[in-house]
């Protein structure tokens, strides 16, 4: 049997703590390296024997797990909410953690979480991007309407955002101080600006052929929209890797954390260990959603008469999981089922 060691990475800004061991735990190696991707490939290069490797999950771990991943047996990236071996430690160290993450990975015990391949955390990264500059335009407008607000001068508020009003509006401006004029044009041309890039980002995640067609296959269920639907692709990646409704439900965040100890169980609030941009996206399309789709303004109803808005809300937004995980397991564009035991069927199918 070929001789394997295991190799822990404590990955930071400036440097890659590492931990070699053997099968049965004994060191082989410990040191640390330049998180630069010519120094990892250069001490990839000087093991003489294979290895298998465990990061932890953080800011700048992707990089560093696409220089290491052609020259690893296998290399597995961590969840650091469920690393209760480093984070609960007494004593803690880069070398300690390194070592904690060779052992975690001996022992087969790593809580090893899912990596995107790295063109879907590429696409990923601009939608995330275009959240944020969608953020920055409606901080644009919410300044216009409060500097407005604070001269007292009364505008409709449907119209202020439209161009023509807008200039109108500002060219009539009278007993207004010169300032708030200036800062009214500054805000208006940052708005503009935040919104050409969100489309245009947009547009250049359509020009990807595989994505374009998962989106529309996605956006073929009513109450779908273009960014939920990307948000979906990219965010989840494979669907494959949910077993069941009931995990991906999990990760976008709709389901309550449990407890159960000495034969008591407990039902919180909404987990926060989830993927909180889809989430938000989720719950959004979910408060519009029945407004499109009759199936879920039935839903919404229902559930709105067993308890308060946020549940009907959120149960909108599970039955949008099973959908969206419905369309992209079939490859095949959504079709209501036709009874209710066929719409149970098509939405727990794996």
């Amino acid at each position: 049997m070929d001789t394997i060691h295991y190799v822990g990475f404590d990955v930071h800004k400036k440097h890659v703590s590492y931990c070699v061991k053997a099968a049965d735990g004994k060191i082989i190696a410990q040191g640390r390296v330049h998180s630069r991707r010519e120094a990892l490939e250069q001490w990839c290069q000087q093991q003489g024997t294979a290895w298998q490797g465990a990061m932890e999950a953080t800011l700048f771990s992707g990089w560093i797990y696409d220089a290491l991943k052609p020259y690893a047996a296998r290399l597995e990236m961590a969840n650091p909410h469920q690393l209760k071996a480093i984070s609960a430690a007494k004593k803690k160290s880069d070398a300690i953690d390194a070592a904690t993450l060779a052992d975690l990975l001996r022992c087969n015990l790593l809580p090893s979480c899912y990596v995107a391949p790295p063109e879907i955390r590429e696409m990923r990264r601009m939608l995330r991007y275009r959240t944020l500059v969608v953020q920055q335009s409606v901080r644009m407008k919410n300044r216009i309407s409060g500097l407005l607000m604070e001269v007292g001068v009364e505008y409709s508020k449907e119209k202020l955002h439209g161009k023509g009003y807008f200039t109108e509006l500002v060219r009539g401006l009278k007993e207004v101080p010169a300032s708030v004029r200036q800062l009214l044009r500054y805000s208006r041309a940052a708005m503009e600006m935040f919104e050409s890039t969100q489309k245009r980002l947009v547009q250049q995640l359509h020009k990807q052929r595989d994505l374009k067609s998962r989106v529309e296959r996605l956006q073929s269920i009513p109450g779908v929209g273009e960014i939920t639907a990307l948000s979906w692709a990219l965010e989840v990646g494979e669907v494959s890797r949910f077993g069941s409704i009931s995990q991906a439900w999990s990760y976008c965040g709709l389901t309550a954390a449990f407890r159960e100890s000495a034969d008591k169980q407990q039902r919180g609030p909404i987990s926060k260990q989830r993927n909180q941009h889809l989430q938000t996206v989720l719950i959004e399309a979910a408060k519009l959603a029945p407004r499109w789709n009759p199936a879920l303004a039935q839903l919404h109803q229902r559930e709105l008469q067993r308890g308060h808005r946020n549940r009907a809300t959120l149960a909108v937004a599970r039955k949008l999981v099973a959908y969206l995980m419905a369309v992209d397991r079939s490859q095949q564009p959504f079709q209501m089922p036709a009874s209710a035991g066929a719409d149970k069927a098509a939405l727990v199918a794996s």
